[in-house]
């Protein structure tokens, strides 16, 4: 597909007198560009067909983050194109935050704070749980012949077990979730932080986002519980519990989208040595004495 084409079915870029485009790198899924029309900057989102076996549904994502946007977390998202799903969205301009950086008090407090503004939204489209997600993905993996870990119907075991434990006692509440905290993905303008890629944005549960957020950025036992007190205030033995799992969940959604990736990517990535690094730590934090002490706490 053309480039320029696709340039002219974006009505802020194509009538502009001066254009400027660049190819912004880091990416691991889609292809981003950053393109400047007469002054105004924008960034232009374009999966790959592939996108859509990791359950990635273009529309929801473009109303989470329009939704998200509203509240200031996002980035305004000002144009779809459809029927491929490229998201144009205003540029945020504010520098990345390395996981050091992210991982101090202040900081954590900080994108509770934006956290926290999503979660309160009345609702997103769409739907995420990382159980439903590991289960799909091997099935997808499987479908493209990736050779999966010969420990794969156990790592889904221990998924189940978790989910059990998770929610015996009180049915999960959905709220609007981002799914996605990677680091790359956050962005300080000065004043807040603000939070990219919705791609797998959906209701959920915030200890999902929670975990995954400890996870992405290796918190350690305090981290862990800066993180709960700034959230829940004074926070419970089963929050911690659930905390805890989460993460563990987030390590096992992590591999089984690197299988996902094995099968269907066209990029250039270690997809396999990605997995491998998410595996390891999923059967490490699963076999110790504080992980029963989490079942039954949660």
């Amino acid at each position: 597909m053309e480039f320029n084409t696709i340039l002219q079915r974006i009505p802020q870029v194509a009538s502009a007198k001066s254009i400027e485009t660049q190819e912004l790198t880091g990416g691991i899924t889609n292809k981003n560009y950053k393109i400047t029309a007469d002054g105004e900057s924008f960034v232009l989102r374009m999966g790959g067909n592939e996108t859509k076996f990791l359950g990635i549904d273009r529309a929801v994502e473009y109303e989470c983050s329009r939704l998200a946007s509203q509240i200031g977390v996002a980035p305004d998202p000002v144009a779809f194109l459809a029927p491929e799903g490229f998201i144009l969205a205003r540029f945020i301009s504010g520098k990345g935050m390395s996981a050091e950086e992210i991982g101090t008090e202040e900081n954590i407090r900080r994108v509770l704070e934006s956290m926290k503004a999503y979660h309160a939204l009345e609702k997103f489209p769409g739907f995420f749980s990382p159980f439903r997600v590991a289960e799909e993905y091997a099935k997808t993996a499987r479908s493209f012949n990736v050779q999966l870990p010969t420990k794969m119907d156990w790592f889904l075991e221990k998924s189940n077990e978790i989910e059990k434990a998770m929610y015996a006692r009180e049915p999960l509440t959905l709220r609007p979730c981002h799914n996605d905290l990677l680091n790359g993905n956050f962005i300080d303008d000065g004043t807040r932080i603000r939070i990219l890629d919705w791609e797998y944005a959906g209701m959920g549960d915030i200890f999902f986002d929670l975990g995954n957020f400890a996870s992405q950025h290796e918190f350690n036992v305090e981290q862990d519980n800066i993180l709960l007190y700034a959230y829940f205030g004074n926070p419970t033995d089963s929050q911690h519990a659930h905390l805890k799992l989460m993460k563990i969940m987030s390590d096992l959604r992590e591999a089984m989208w690197a299988q996902v990736q094995r099968g269907v990517s066209q990029l250039d990535f270690d997809y396999r040595g990605y997995g491998e690094k998410y595996f390891e730590r999923f059967e490490s934090s699963t076999s110790g004495n504080d992980y029963l002490n989490w079942l039954r706490a949660v």
